[in-house]
């Protein structure tokens, strides 16, 4: 699979106040892009990483340029992370690249979904952790300059009115976005994308005074990453089977499900060990037992059933979708 990623961090600024969290935050995305945190650690995305020092910055050109190359090939995944100042006005919002006397002397948000419109990789997502992030969505739906294309996703981290907030030398959005890169926005098999990551830092945030803006035009998710998976596919598949009257049905359980009871049938402690596992990712839950345990189920002669998620699982499962 052919990904690629852009990750800019800018501190360091000529006219405008230095910031101190930008380096930090786009060294982490890098860090958390590059590889899969599956059992294998395979290599997720090529990663091409750009940063300023004290006695070096980055210039509005030169980050065109770059964006530019970012979006003009064809691959499964182009990522653009940007983190540093961002200024809106009427004409829309703005980079602010390391030379720019005013705000709009930078980047115009506008140009970059133009480019990423135009872009024949399959996926696109722009990650915005800078003030006023939220004006590139607001520049696509209420002024109608540029509609967001099939394939591509934004993630900013605040509205078109607000300001991105650092603490403790890191964005709190780019904090977040780390946070569920690692795991916190993972399916059960292991999977996270721009959606679920959008859930995690939204629910996150709560009502603070900076808010996540999430625009998406994909038929169908593509992971971002993946982790080391809860559940297999395989055992994922089984649900239909093992609830085969449907996701109302409960399963009803015996002593001859548990391996040491004395009493066990070892096709009855195979579907167990797959049950077990359901009810470890909040697929099932054990009903009538003494106490919430799949062990007190079966040795009591109760029965277990579907969570809602279970039965939202078992709907995808039946219809092919997983």
């Amino acid at each position: 699979m052919s990904k690629r990623a852009l990750v800019i961090g800018i501190n360091h600024y000529q006219h405008f106040n230095s910031l101190s969290g930008c380096v930090n935050d786009a060294q982490n995305v890098k860090n958390v892009l590059e590889l899969h945190a599956n059992t294998d650690k395979d290599r997720n995305f090529e990663v091409e990483l750009l940063v300023t020092e004290p006695d070096q910055g980055l210039s509005k050109n030169f980050i065109k340029d770059r964006i530019e190359t970012l979006f003009q090939h064809k691959r499964d995944m182009s990522i653009l992370y940007f983190s540093g100042h961002g200024y809106v006005e009427n004409t829309g919002g703005y980079l602010i690249t390391s030379e720019c006397r005013r705000g709009d002397n930078g980047l115009s948000m506008n140009d970059i979904l133009v480019m990423a419109n135009a872009s024949p990789a399959q996926n696109r997502i722009i990650i915005l952790d800078c003030c006023h992030a939220g004006s590139f969505g607001q520049n696509t739906l209420h002024q109608n300059n540029v509609s967001v294309s099939e394939g591509v996703t934004i993630l900013a981290a605040s509205a078109a009115d607000q300001y991105s907030i650092e603490r403790g030398g890191a964005g709190v959005f780019t904090s977040l976005f780390i946070h569920a890169m690692e795991g916190g926005a993972a399916s059960i098999l292991g999977e996270i994308t721009a959606g679920n990551i959008y859930s995690y830092i939204d629910k996150a945030m709560g009502e603070t005074e900076q808010r996540p803006l999430f625009i998406t035009n994909v038929r169908r998710y593509t992971p971002l990453r993946k982790i080391a998976s809860q559940i297999t596919l395989e055992q994922l598949r089984q649900i239909t089977a093992l609830f085969h009257e449907g996701p109302e049905q409960p399963f009803e359980l015996d002593e001859t499900f548990e391996p040491e009871s004395g009493k066990a049938i070892p096709e009855n402690v195979q579907k167990f060990e797959v049950l077990q596992k359901y009810n470890r990712v909040n697929l099932v839950v054990p009903v009538g037992a003494s106490k919430p345990h799949m062990y007190h189920a079966a040795m009591e002669e109760k029965h277990c059933e579907l969570t809602p998620q279970g039965k939202s699982y078992w709907v995808m499962v039946k219809n092919g979708v997983i």
